[in-house]
């Protein structure tokens, strides 16, 4: 196995808790950190290639924790604009249904290469909408993720109360639960890796409390615990699911998640801003993890995550897009600056720190995920690295380094390597041709939106 030095960066954030002094660099032999170097030392591994690291900031390779690929088709979609989440999702469900596998690969190519391109090693996916002839939406998925390497976990989404019975998405864009629970069951025997540095993994992902029965949450609970795989939602992410709830199961959200068996350390939630304080203490000691969402919060005015309440109750608080029609964007590392300052309103400037936000961008949404074999630069961990320059104009006249990174707006790694194998150089992602892609995308959402309008 080759061994490669990273040598003597500009700065480096391990996020280890063992602080370590790694500011001579990183070894990394096969798809693991086998060494931190100190400042001034040689390390004790010969390394095979030596990589000059004196103009990057290095961190963990940064873990986005919620997202739905679909939605980079919809990009600020004119009929959606200036909408809160209810009346949204309404515009937005008819011209969803309308995918097709051709747009479902394009679109998650785009959004992986995206995520790849802002240093993101792991991608979680939340794919529920399921349209007829796209049945095989998460195989596509899967395999568009292992050509361009890297890690993911893909959440096989689901959606069974229609419209017509009180939810809110569409029928024709909902699924009997028979036919959820079976493809489910099949996903995660035909996909889902287990250990250390699986690259594949498959979680169960019921849409929302507005959108499935309670009998398809408490059988997806069963079936998760029965296969040992993470589940994953939406919750707490406005008031209307609140008044939801206590209109249609006389609970609230979190009595809701408790009562549907979801309330265990299987459990990731996505948005998680309207608990109480009880909620919270509940939240942590079930060690549930929740994906803070800003950039997609302050979009749809959905409200502001409680993230240091939640981080001390023993909740495992992650960072994630979101969809990009609630953010219009896939960019991992803006949204570690955009998270840094919706919290800093929320707490105060002294209480929160680039720190925090990259805290939540790694180990952060990796625990909250289920994994701890990456998310910090550890011996033994695995070698998801990402490389930033700071030599753009944005950062001219910066003094730290690693604050700078965040402060200053960071868009774009410059190298990204995820299980020791090098998936981004110079900026781009390599073995794929940008503006081809960006074309095809392009076609792909003109005819989706081309399609809803030849259907009304």
């Amino acid at each position: 196995m080759v061994t490669i030095w990273l040598k003597n960066p500009l700065a480096i954030y391990t996020g280890s808790s063992t602080e370590s002094d790694a500011r001579g660099g990183v070894v990394i032999q096969g798809s693991k950190v086998i060494e931190l170097v100190p400042l001034g030392a040689q390390p004790a591994n010969r390394p095979d290639q030596v990589i000059d690291a004196s103009e990057h900031v290095i961190t963990p390779g940064l873990v986005n924790a919620h997202h739905h690929f679909y939605q980079t088709l919809t990009r600020a979609y004119p009929d959606a604009l200036n909408k809160e989440l209810f009346h949204w999702l309404k515009t937005l469900y008819p011209v969803w249904a309308g995918l097709d596998e051709e747009m479902m690969q394009v679109a998650t190519e785009l959004a992986l290469v995206e995520l790849m391109m802002s240093g993101c090693t792991t991608a979680s996916d939340h794919h529920y909408l399921i349209p007829r002839g796209l049945e095989h939406a998460i195989d596509i998925q899967v395999e568009t993720a292992q050509k361009l390497g890297i890690r993911s976990i893909f959440t096989r989404g689901s959606m069974s109360l229609g419209e017509d019975e009180g939810g809110l998405p569409p029928r024709h864009t909902i699924q009997k639960e028979d036919t959820i629970l079976d493809d489910s069951m099949r996903l995660i025997r035909q996909y889902h890796q287990r250990g250390d540095g699986a690259m594949t993994q498959i979680a169960l992902a019921p849409c929302s409390p507005f959108s499935v029965t309670t009998d398809l949450m408490k059988e997806t609970a069963r079936l998760a615990e029965r296969e040992n795989v993470m589940v994953h939602t939406h919750l707490c992410e406005t008031i209307d699911e609140e008044n939801f709830c206590l209109e249609r199961f006389g609970l609230r959200p979190v009595d809701y998640l408790e009562e549907t068996g979801w309330l265990n350390h299987r459990t990731w939630l996505a948005h998680g801003i309207h608990f109480n304080e009880e909620e919270i203490r509940r939240l942590g000691k079930a060690e549930v993890g929740i994906c803070h969402c800003p950039s997609s919060n302050m979009m749809l005015a959905s409200g502001i995550c409680r993230n240091k309440e939640l981080e001390a109750a023993g909740v495992k608080v992650g960072l994630g897009v979101d969809g990009s029609a609630s953010n219009d964007g896939s960019n991992l590392v803006n949204e570690v600056r955009m998270g840094l300052y919706i919290q800093r309103l929320r707490y105060g400037s002294a209480a929160v720190t680039h720190f925090d936000a990259l805290r939540w961008a790694t180990s952060g949404s990796a625990r909250a995920m289920g994994r701890d074999d990456f998310g910090t630069l550890a011996v033994g961990k695995q070698a998801d690295i990402a490389m930033f320059r700071l030599d753009d104009i944005r950062f001219s006249g910066a003094h730290d380094p690693l604050a700078a990174l965040v402060l200053c707006g960071a868009h774009q790694a410059d190298r990204v390597m995820v299980a020791g194998q090098w998936r981004v150089h110079d900026g781009r992602v390599i073995g794929v041709d940008l503006p081809a892609l960006l074309s095809r995308h392009q076609l792909a959402a003109k005819r989706l939106v081309e399609r809803f309008q030849q259907r009304r």
